[in-house]
């Protein structure tokens, strides 16, 4: 089973409906654990959110808002439940701060923000999403 199938499985049933059968290996295939679950739970809630999403599909506007709602929620609680603190902070920091990069029309720092908190939780190098869009934005003042 691949991570997105599994996170697809881990939905609220309410969803099964719009679940593609075969949606592919997922953004962080490679990533072992619950990290690697949640990794790719939140990141399918960023997508149906503001993007394509790679494992539902025929959704109304205010249903992938909800499901993108749930799947967010759903790797949190995960994370939450296994006690990893840093985790859960890195990921709400990076969820409110895609929120904000799309409502001010910066989509150009969605990905970094992707990859600094990616480089956080994977590897406990680099400071995250939230001092790389600080930097970015010192960059764009200077």
């Amino acid at each position: 089973m691949t991570r997105l199938v599994e996170v697809v499985a881990a939905a609220d049933p309410a969803l099964a409906p719009y679940a593609v059968s075969e949606p592919g290996p997922g953004r962080f295939a490679d990533v072992e654990g619950v990290r690697g679950f949640v990794l790719e739970a939140v990141y399918e809630g960023y997508l149906l959110h503001y993007g394509e999403s790679r494992a539902f599909v025929g959704m109304d506007a205010d249903l992938r808002l909800l499901a993108g709602d749930a799947l967010y929620a759903e790797g949190l609680a995960r994370l939450a439940a296994s006690g990893d603190t840093e985790a859960v902070s890195e990921l709400a920091d990076l969820i409110s701060l895609c929120a904000w990069a799309e409502s001010a029309a910066r989509r150009d720092l969605v990905e970094a923000l992707w990859e600094a908190s990616a480089r956080r939780l994977l590897s406990r190098t680099g400071q995250g999403a939230r001092a790389e869009v600080a930097g970015q934005l010192a960059q764009d003042r200077a």
